[in-house]
């Protein structure tokens, strides 16, 4: 194959990403055949519900900002599938993708026919990237590996890999039907990449979920930290573009940190990130130089997360795709952002618990004017655009303030018009709901990941 598109073309050939198989054997298989990639590079590993994107690159700036070369897997991608694997800050170049595809493929080969021999479904669009991303480390080489899970933990293609750190950002309600009904047997699956000897670092979880990740870290011999009790965020003011926080760490206390992101959750991210910095650069014990991590965390970039995307009105995307993200994204908008009319524009995926994403909308905005465009991405997965729009009358949505467009870009165009009325900057586009909304919605609008 010589072009991304080709190798992506074969990728999706493959069992979509939203079909992932709860296994580890063949990921195992394939390691050994390619020399074990996954363990050329010390790992951070990283679950958890929502953060984890916003956090890695946070982790990896900070990384990157001490000298180390630095591999960042990530997923989904908004634009381009190279996204999901970059190497010290940047997506792999095109050719590098290519050309290690290409020397892996054999391999590849050698695992689906012992998998199909064997009656089972082949390797799977996200087993096989989890592959590419962990051999594209391997040869750049990279210092170290900043590796986000797919979904879940446990049997999560990206499991293949020994955490040094293993991070949980905050867990909440989401993929219910693969990972269970509560935040206690969520984090069961979670606690999964928690490695014997390890370091934990955890966000401030729920109760029941604390207790389980807990449980494992001690099971297996890991210390443990968790926020609010070792590490946290001591203050934050806004400031343009993101906002000033000082963080208590584990090991140091670092102020006036910039942290050019919105939101309460942005600040609690980066103290997780502060927290991993130390537990992988010094044990847990050794404070990081203040004006180094104040350089890193100045670069921090988290693209489709409350990101402006253009002004006059001003759009904002965020990939908020579950009610808890939807809620801190929501909250975070209101105090970043003064907008007199404020129109979201909304597109949800079908597994997704589109009710709640809705009845969590309303809730957060009910003091303020905002109107709905219900809208869909290309995605075959996506809910019709009409069909959003009656679950939301039937929650008592006001119906002057619902419109419906499924074309995407005549949405956004609907919704810029509505904000543009009010005049002197002061109305707002959100763009919401799924990953694959706010893709689309960035492609639409020019913007390229970085």
């Amino acid at each position: 194959m010589t072009t991304v598109e080709e190798v992506y073309a074969e990728l999706l050939g493959r069992a979509p990403e939203n079909k992932m198989e709860p296994r580890l054997a063949p990921l195992f298989r394939a390691m050994d055949v390619l020399g074990e990639p996954n363990k050329a590079f010390p790992i951070v590993h990283i679950t958890g519900t929502n953060g984890k994107t916003s956090t890695a690159r946070m982790i990896e700036a900070g990384l990157r900002a001490h000298g180390l070369r630095t591999g960042r897997y990530t997923s989904p991608h908004l634009s381009r599938v190279t996204e999901r694997i970059s190497v010290d800050g940047a997506p792999v170049p095109d050719a590098t993708f290519v050309r290690i595809w290409n020397e892996i493929a054999p391999y590849i080969g050698i695992v689906d026919s012992e998998l199909t021999a064997a009656g089972q479904p082949r390797l799977t669009y996200f087993e096989c990237v989890t592959i590419l991303g962990f051999a594209i480390f391997a040869d750049e080489p990279v210092d170290v590996a900043v590796i986000e899970v797919g979904l879940g933990g446990i049997t999560d293609a990206t499991n293949v890999g020994d955490g040094v750190v293993s991070v949980v950002t905050p867990i909440s309600l989401d993929h219910t039907d693969l990972l269970g009904d509560t935040t206690e047997d969520i984090a069961r699956e979670k606690a999964g990449i928690i490695k014997r000897g390890g370091f934990l670092v955890s966000a401030a979880q729920p109760a029941d979920a604390a207790q389980v990740l807990l449980e494992k870290a001690r099971e297996v011999g890991a210390e443990y930290r968790f926020e609010g009790v070792e590490f946290g965020v001591e203050s934050r003011t806004l400031a343009v573009g993101g906002q000033l926080v000082t963080i208590q760490g584990l090991a140091g206390r670092y102020e006036d940190l910039t942290v050019p992101l919105h939101g309460a959750h942005q600040a609690e991210n980066a103290a997780v990130a502060v927290a991993a910095l130390e537990a992988f650069l010094g044990g847990g014990e050794r404070e990081l130089d203040p004006d180094v991590l104040r350089e890193g965390f100045a670069t921090v970039t988290s693209p489709g997360r409350l990101e402006v995307v253009k002004t006059s009105p001003t759009i904002v995307v965020d990939a908020a795709h579950n009610p808890g993200g939807i809620s801190v994204s929501a909250q975070a908008l209101l105090e970043a952002f003064d907008f007199s009319r404020l129109v979201v524009v909304l597109g949800v995926l079908r597994e997704k618990d589109a009710e709640e994403i809705l009845r969590t909308l309303q809730e957060e905005f009910r003091e303020q004017q905002v109107e709905y465009v219900f809208s869909q991405s290309a995605s075959p997965r996506a809910i019709p655009a009409d069909e959003l729009a009656e679950i939301a009358l039937d929650l008592g949505f006001d119906e002057d303030a619902v419109h419906t467009e499924p074309k995407l870009d005549e949405a956004i165009a609907y919704a810029v018009e509505r904000a543009d009325e009010v005049g002197d900057y002061a109305g707002g586009v959100l763009v919401t709901g799924s990953i694959t909304v706010v893709g689309e919605a960035r492609i639409l609008l020019g913007k390229e990941v970085d």
